[in-house]
């Protein structure tokens, strides 16, 4: 069990897509907002090494955000 503790696996959420020009994106700053094609009710997508491996909601709980998982998906 001890050699399961160090695998690392990186864990994304798309929340949704763009697409900007390089150089708009150059000037961004921190704190920058940029436009999605989503909206709040639409699924998310979660990926495991970029990976999809299962879809799900946004549920907001005061200043908490989580993902809770609709359906997962067989590779």
């Amino acid at each position: 069990m001890n050699s399961v503790n160090n695998v690392s696996v990186e864990i994304s959420v798309v929340l949704g897509k763009t697409a900007l020009p390089i150089h708009q994106l150059l000037k961004m700053g921190r704190g920058a907002v940029i436009e999605l094609d989503a909206h709040h009710d639409d699924e998310v997508w979660l990926l495991a090494n970029n990976i999809p491996i299962a879809r799900g909601e946004i549920v907001v709980q005061g200043e908490r955000i989580a993902i809770s998982i609709t359906e997962t998906i067989r590779n």
